[in-house]
Parts: structure tokens; sequence; C-alpha cells
């Protein structure tokens, strides 16, 4: 029923823009904190920088005014990259809660248009419909069947029916809705709202901790008490040697300082939320962080057909009739009946359609009726989509008193409610069968009478009579086929869980060479299954036809009770349980109610489903180059401590061959290195060829720490191999510390480089994309040139300029210390080219 039959026009752009300067947008105004104070308070928080400041005191306190000039700048220059990586994360953070707010309908200018909920005005007539969530306040000026659950308001689970006429005919922001479809006038927006007043806030994004996020905090507080202890006892060692308190004191903090992992969790935070901004720019929407954390591991993605891997481009196609007994195409001359058949199918559909079905009924009522009734009618009650097999009953009443009683849905609990003789049901299931087995989408149609308005309980208790078959088309879409060839090949298995009849399902999947489409599991048979008969079932089979809620909810938890990463595609209402209790709940950003979004961890925003191969791409791309960054950290962090504990601890002839000057600039130099190169890099070849990394792995296993510790050692090795060589031939201090130093730069950006892949080559990781590689790099090398070149750096950090040998042996020293790893990569490259000849 077009909106123009409710007499209701809505405001102009202009009442629109009026409304909005006089009233405000539909935001609900927290008293929201000072998000760049907040970021300070957080900084001046940060162990490192507490440290930086001690030790810029101590210098000044001591008279050393450069260094604690330095010291100080280092200050500034953290805080500076810390608020600038802080505020990238909260305004990609800000743009995912703006995009994955809800959306809403509204009438404009005598027509429906969809906006977003911040954008309703006063004034504006709200249309909600079954699985919407409420976005303002209104009162209702029409509706069908309508009710709403309003627990956010009442607590009250169960759903109040609600009308123009009733005593409560007002609708409130964040209620949902139950059931049916209303038009509301928009009396209140934002804090005026009700829950406005309460201050309830709708809308929060979880800030639950991730498991990768909680090992990564357990990590560094270990390695926080593991430098209290050691920062302890060099101070009682340098006190003992120099019996300097504060002397002492700076040379505790500079171990304190090495030690001190506090890149990994900005790295942790940098890569999360520029992964969600880049998944956003994709058409992706991640709702939750720890979504962008589970992605690489899916196992299992269980779809839906229509609109995942169909067009939702339902048309209405071929009809069938008793009375003509053949399936005719609606582009031929239709008969009486068959016009009647469209017509009553058409009455059993909503008056305001919005499911691709109904519209296309609309449309062909238009166009074969010789009057249209629709103004005439109107809805006088209503049998939301129900029962087992599911079926939906309009009944309409004019003025006169005249009544139309139509239902539509499952052909079967149609025919279930209809005096159908036993060769009619026959001739009937015959039809169904081979039309769905051309992939059609058949639903059964009847008429009913009833005198009185004590409407049955339930629209089976109306006595039908059987009308016909309505077949509706949804083409696959055309890239579905190479969507889940990319699935298996990333070993990521593909279930369908649809609503559709079994042949209509194995038709379609047949057509796009779905893995298993011989084979049909139907909702009723699982139901009746207990759990092992489940688990056996959901693993063997992938398709399942004529699932309902509880259904689909029982696939995910035996799925996911056999220790599956499962995600889950869906757009309804009864799909939000399902959707709740997959790892990873998939919505549809065009045609997915709310509930569904709502429901859901991410939403693809053009209900593209490739696009979810892009996102696990990205999973696995970001929890890779996580890995590698934190392993650069460890490794990295290992050398720096062990260059400044060994010679103290040993008592070498230099036994402070560093300060807090020396290991801050490190420190910078690292920084920069792990979260802006790694998180920049991109996909290693072949990474959507392997398995899905088991979710349960801990991030930080034993094999992984041993490479990252071992690498450490080596660069130690080689960094202290450069120290002796220089006392060896009679350097002085200053000449040591530069050797010293230029090694460990050195081994830095070699390490950056070998780090890329621990699988493939540096030959072959050079042709990566990454253009901030070579940015960096330079940086770092220029700085290092800067130190050793130019009298007034090169004096203030007590280095001196290094002859071509010293300059060789501190360079090829720190190079050799890291490239070893080349040939360990060399043999596990030799190792899976084994076992893949022997395995062929």
């Amino acid at each position: 029923m077009p909106i123009t039959n409710f007499n209701i026009k809505g405001l102009t752009d202009a009442e629109v823009l009026a409304s909005r300067k006089k009233f405000g947008s539909n935001v609900l105004e927290s008293k929201k904190k000072n998000h760049f104070l907040e970021a300070i308070k957080g900084l001046v928080k940060e162990p490192m920088v507490i440290l930086l400041l001690v030790a810029a005191t101590l210098y000044f306190f001591t008279g050393n005014t450069g260094d604690g000039i330095f010291l100080a700048a280092a200050i500034l220059l953290v805080a500076a990259i810390s608020l600038y990586q802080d505020a990238k994360t909260h305004n990609a953070l800000e743009k995912l809660k703006e995009l994955s707010q809800p959306h809403c309908k509204v009438i404009r200018n005598g027509e429906v248009v969809e906006i977003m909920s911040q954008d309703v005005v006063v004034g504006d007539f709200l249309m909600v419909e079954e699985g919407s969530t409420i976005v303002a306040d209104g009162i209702i000026v029409h509706s069908n069947d309508f009710s709403v659950n309003e627990s956010i308001l009442t607590g009250e689970s169960f759903s109040v029916e609600k009308d123009a006429n009733s005593a409560d005919n007002k609708i409130y922001m964040g209620t949902q809705v139950g059931g049916g479809l209303a038009i509301a006038e928009i009396t209140a927006i934002g804090n005026q709202t009700k829950v406005g007043k309460i201050g309830k806030s709708i809308e929060d994004i979880s800030s639950e901790k991730s498991t990768l996020e909680l090992q990564i905090n357990n990590f560094v507080k270990k390695m926080v008490i593991a430098g209290a202890v050691v920062f302890l006892l060099v101070w009682g060692i340098n006190y003992y040697n120099s019996e300097d308190v504060l002397d002492s004191l700076l040379k505790a903090l500079t171990l304190a300082m090495s030690i001190l992992p506090e890149e990994i969790p900005v790295a942790f935070t940098t890569f999360m939320a520029i992964g969600a901004w880049r998944l956003m720019n994709m058409g992706v929407i991640v709702k939750q962080m720890k979504t962008v954390e589970s992605l690489g591991s899916a196992t299992i993605i269980c779809v839906d057909k229509t609109g995942t891997i169909t067009e939702n481009k339902m048309r209405l196609d071929k009809i069938f009739t008793l009375e003509t007994d053949k399936i005719t195409s609606v582009k031929e001359v239709l008969s009486a009946s068959e016009k009647e058949l469209i017509i009553t199918a058409m009455w059993a559909s909503e008056p305001i359609p919005f499911d691709t079905m109904e519209q296309s009924l609309h449309r062909f009522y238009e166009r074969i009726a010789e009057n249209d009734e629709r103004p005439n009618f109107k809805m006088v009650h209503e049998y939301p989509l129900g029962g087992k097999p599911p079926m939906m009953t309009h009944i309409f009443e004019n003025d006169k008193g005249d009544r139309i009683i139509a239902a539509k849905g499952a052909p079967e609990a149609l025919m279930a409610v209809s005096g159908l003789s036993d060769s009619e049901k026959e001739i009937l299931k015959k039809k169904i069968t081979d039309l769905a087995a051309q992939g059609y989408r058949v639903l059964g149609v009847g008429i009913s009478k009833f005198e009185g308005t004590d409407w049955p309980k339930k629209q089976q208790h109306f006595k039908f009579e059987f009308k016909g078959l309505v077949a509706f088309y949804d083409p696959p879409k055309g890239n579905i086929s190479k969507v889940f060839q990319d699935f298996y090949n990333a070993g990521i298995a593909v279930k369908i869980i649809t609503g559709d009849i079994a042949e209509t399902t194995a038709a379609i999947a047949k057509k796009v060479n779905f893995r298993g489409s011989g084979e049909v599991i139907s909702g009723d048979d699982l139901v009746h299954l207990n759990d092992s008969e489940l688990a056996k079932i959901t693993s063997k089979k992938n398709i399942f036809a004529r699932m309902f809620p509880e259904a689909k909810l029982k696939i995910i938890n035996a799925l996911k009770a056999q220790g599956h990463i499962v995600a889950m595609t869906g757009d309804g209402v009864n799909d939000g349980p399902a959707l709740k209790a997959a790892n990873i709940g998939v919505a549809m950003g065009k045609k997915g109610t709310e509930i569904a979004k709502q429901s859901a961890s991410l939403i693809l925003v053009n209900d593209d489903l490739s696009k979810m191969v892009e996102a696990v791409a990205m999973g696995r791309k970001i929890y890779s180059n996580l890995k590698k960054a934190i392993q650069y950290i460890i490794s990295i962090h290992i050398p720096i401590i062990l260059t400044v504990f060994i010679p103290l601890v040993l008592g070498w002839v230099y036994p402070n061959i560093f300060t807090p000057v020396h290991v801050i600039l490190l420190e910078l130099i690292m920084g920069p290195t792990c979260s802006i190169v790694y998180e920049n890099e991109p996909l290693e070849k072949d990474s959507m060829l392997q398995k899905p990394r088991p979710f349960s792995s801990t991030f930080f296993n034993w094999s992984e720490l041993f490479t990252s510790i071992i690498q450490g050692l080596a660069i130690t090795a080689g960094v202290l191999a450069v120290y002796q060589i220089a006392v060896n031939n009679g350097a002085n201090e200053a000449i040591t510390r530069t050797m010293v130093y230029t090694a460990l730069i050195t081994a830095n950006i070699v390490l950056t480089f070998v780090n890329r892949s621990f699988l493939y080559s540096i030959f072959t990781t050079f042709k990566y994309k990454n253009n901030l590689v070579p940015i960096i790099v330079g940086i770092t090398v220029g700085i290092t040139l800067l130190l050793l070149f130019v009298p007034p750096f090169t004096k203030f950090f007590q280095f001196e300029r290094l002859d071509i040998n010293q300059l060789g042996i501190s360079v090829g020293i720190g190079m050799l210390s890291v490239l070893w790893f080349e040939i360990v990569k060399w043999w596990k490259r030799h190792q899976i080219s084994k076992t893949a000849i022997s395995s062929s």
C-alpha cells in the first residue's frame, strides 16, 4: 500500500532545518570528559614518562643541564607521539561508533527515506517495523498490529501492543519493535527523550578486554616487576661501587628504561584501531576491537541464502493454481484464477512492503488490478510470521464491512490448514519440488472467511481455501562462487543455514559450486538430535534448510562446542540469537534489521560477502604484523638491557657504557619502527592459503618467544663482541661507546628487514610494498650519521668519530648478529618443501 494512501506528507526540507535549529540533533549528550585532558592524565601515569621525569630532574639537580634538556625534549616527543596515536585511535573509534548507530525510516516530502538516527528531528513522521530500534520518542498516528518491547525502560521482557487509540499511544527511544508496523510523529529527541532524561545511554561501545589484550597486559606487568627488581639491584651495585646516591640512581634508571616494553601496549592499541579503520574503509564496520583479533581465527562461516548468496532481488516469476493445473510464467497472459492468486498474495503482504518479495507482489497487483482497492481497505488484525513451518495472515476491512483474510507462507503450512484432498496435496508437492529444484522460492497462498471480531488465537485455526503457489526467483550473486573458493582456500568451512526449503537451497548451492550441495538437513530433523548426533551432523553436513531461530542457535553452539571459531551472517529479527551466540556475528548493512545489526559484532555495509574474505585477510594480517612488532620489541630490548647490565655486573673497564640519554634515543628510534613500519606491512604471500590460527593458542607461545630471545642474545653477543674488540684495540670509552651504539643501531635496522617474515627470505620481503620502510630506515640512518659526524651531536652524546676500520667492524658485526637468521628461514622453507613433496 503506497505511503500516499496514508495522507502523510511529512516535513519538507525547510521544516527539517527549522526543527533542527530549534530543538537540536537527536544525540544523547552525556557529561563528556575532555579526551585530550584524559589522554594527558593517562600519559603522566606511564612508567616510561615517570622515569624520564625523574632522570631529567636528577640531571638538572646535578648540574648536567644539557642532558636534562634533552630528556625534557624527549618527554615532549614521547608525549606528542603518544597523543597522536591516542587521537588516531580515538577518532577511529568515534567514526566506528557513528557508522554503527541505528538507521531509520522517516516520511519527508511525501516519500519514505532512510536516514541516520541522529538526523531525526521533532515533527518527523518515523516509520518503525518489526526488527527496528526506535530512535526517538513519538505519538503513534497509524499502526498495523504493532507491539513494542520496552524492557530498556520497564524491565519487562514481554512486548506491549499499542495503536493510535490505545491509552499509551507513545513510543520511546531505545525500545524495540516486537511485531507489526507503526508510523509515529516525533515529539522528543536526544536528551529530551524519556531515555535521555533518565541518563541511560543505549549506544555504548563495549570496552571489555579481549584475550589477547589481557595476555599482553599480563606480559608487560611481569616485565615491569622484573624491571623494578633489577633497578633496585643495579642501584645497590652502583652505590656500593661509588657511594654516590644520585649518580647510582641515574645509572639504575638507565637499566629500568631499557627493560620497560612500553611500546607493546601502544602497538596493540594502534594496530587494532587502525585495523578497524582500514576495515571501515573496505566497507566492514567493526563494532568491537576484539572482533579484529578473532577474524583471522575464523574456521567456519555460516551464511544465509537470500541476500548473501543471492542478490536479494526476489521477483515473482512463476505461479500455479489447481484450477489451471500448470506452472505459468507471469510474463504470459494470466487466467482469472491466476490473477486472483496474485491479488490474494498481495493482501497477505505488509501494507507498506519492505521485503523484496512483497514489493514484487505489490507491483504485479498494480499491473493486473482493474481498480486499486488498497486505499479503501484498512488492516484490522495481523498474525505475524510464525509457526513451524511459518506462515502469516493479514485481515483487511473496508467501510462497508467487507473483509479480506489472506495468508501466505511455507506451502506445507498453508496445505495443513486448507481442505485439500490427498490427490491435490500430491499434485502440489510435485509442483513445489519441480519449482524448488530450479532454485525458486515457493510460497503457498490461502484465503479465508470469518464473522465477528473475536479473532482466533492462532492463524492456523482459520479454515483456508488454498489459492495456489507463487514462485520467486532470486539469482545468485556473480562473485559468490569465487567467494566460496576463497574461503575454502583459506581453510574456512562454509555452511548454509536458511529458512528456505531444501530443494531450492540445494539448487542454488549447486549453481554456485558449493561443496556438499547434495545433502540437506531440515530444522525439524535437527532439534530432535542429541548432542553427539548434533555434533556429527553439523560437522559433516553443509546445508541446513527450513531453519528457525532455535535450530540456528543449536547449530552455532554445536560448532562452537567442537572448538570452532564461528562467523555467522544474518539480517532478520530471527537471526538475533544466533548472531549474538556466534564468535563473529555478521549483519548485513543494507537489508539487515536493526536488531540484527545490534546483535552482530561486524556489519557488511554493502551486503557483499566477498568483504568478509577481505576482513579475514585483514584479521590475519593484523595479528601477524602485531606479532612481528612485539617479537621485534623483545629481540631489540634484550641487547639494550644486557649491554647496560653485563659490563656493570662483571666489572668491565667501562661499566656504564650507556646513560639514560642513549637509552631514550634508542627507544625513540625503536618505537616508530614497531608501531608504524610493521602496522603498514602487507599480508604475506600464501597467508590466505594457510589454515586459520587456533584461537586458543597463546600469543606469547614458547617457540616464538624462544626465537625472539635467541635473536636478542645473538645481537647482544655481537654488540658485546664489538665492545671487547674496541677495548682490546686500546679504544677509549667514547670510541667504545660509539662502536657499541653503531653496532646496535645497525642490528636494529637489519632486524627490521629480517623480521618482516619469519619464513621468506629478505630478498622476498624487499618486494613487499611498504612505503614507510625506506622512510623510517632513512630517518634512522640520518640520525646515526648526525651522531657520528656532526661535532655538536657527537660531543653531546659523548661519542667520537670512528675511522673506517672501526665503522666497518661495528656495522659488519651488527649485520651478522641478525642475518644468521636467514639460514634458519632457509632451513624452514627447505623442510616445508620436503614435506610437500613427500605428501604429494
